[in-house]
């Protein structure tokens, strides 16, 4: 059986690539996508698109492509994901809700046993429409009330139950911070609010951007643009020199 050493949240970067390069062996990498590119849709007709945390735990790990098939099947967009393995501290520090009730040891004993797969979700209302899509914690009973539910489908019992999923906005913001602290947690505008501030903002200014750098037809048309953008930017501050008596030219620069 392959051996996977536990990764520390604060690794040193020889640890890190190690860690990337075990991942991508074992069919898993860190998913990095735009947040704006996977979630913006001028078609939808919601104003905000809810995140929430969803785990694929040890004991389904192994089912991980076909619960995220799954995922994906029923709407959501899976924003980042992650492989790992939690310390017995890590995992303390995220189930804390439950620390002193007597299943805990055997809770922090069970999700550090192998690795797991962290995801943040997007969907409108993406906590209860995963909460409902996961089932009844205890996967038994998931198999008679909720027979097509991700618990009933990949879990075992009440402990070993495939998945979990954030209870509510709160959990939800807590936790995806807990295994993705760089993460954008705050929704983002959709629909006619994100088009009509394209529109007023930026589409113009771009447009201009764009037919500029089709006639240039730069060797760098990235970095081209970039700089084009900088040049025609409409809110780029002025900068407006101030003379005094006492001050020569250089000495005062308002930014209005």
């Amino acid at each position: 059986m392959e051996s996977h050493s536990k990764e520390s949240f604060n690794g040193d970067h020889n640890e890190q690539q190690q860690q990337q390069q075990q991942q991508q062996s074992n069919g898993f990498e860190d998913t990095m996508r735009s947040d704006q590119s996977t979630v913006m849709d001028f078609n939808k007709s919601g104003i905000f698109v809810e995140r929430t945390l969803a785990l694929i735990k040890p004991d389904a790990v192994n089912k991980a492509i076909d619960i995220e098939t799954v995922i994906l099947n029923q709407g959501f967009t899976i924003l980042q994901k992650r492989r790992i393995i939690l310390t017995a501290e890590q995992c303390s520090d995220f189930y804390s809700e439950h620390y002193g009730k007597k299943f805990f040891p055997s809770l922090v004993a069970f999700m550090t046993s192998a690795p797991l797969v962290a995801m943040v979700l997007a969907k409108e209302n993406a906590i209860q429409q995963w909460r409902e899509l996961i089932g009844p914690t205890n996967s038994d009973v998931a198999k008679e009330t909720n027979p097509d539910s991700i618990r009933a489908l990949f879990g075992t019992n009440e402990q070993k139950n495939a998945v979990h999923g954030s209870d509510s906005a709160v959990s939800a913001e807590r936790e995806i911070r807990f295994f993705f602290p760089n993460c954008i947690v705050e929704p983002i505008p959709v629909g006619q609010p994100a088009k009509d501030y394209l529109e007023q903002n930026v589409n113009k200014t771009l447009m201009k951007a764009l037919t500029a750098l089709c006639k240039e037809k730069p060797k760098d048309p990235v970095l081209w643009l970039a700089d084009k953008l900088m040049e025609i930017n409409p809110y780029k501050p002025k900068l407006t020199q101030v003379h005094t008596s006492s001050s020569s030219p250089d000495d005062l620069i308002i930014i209005e």
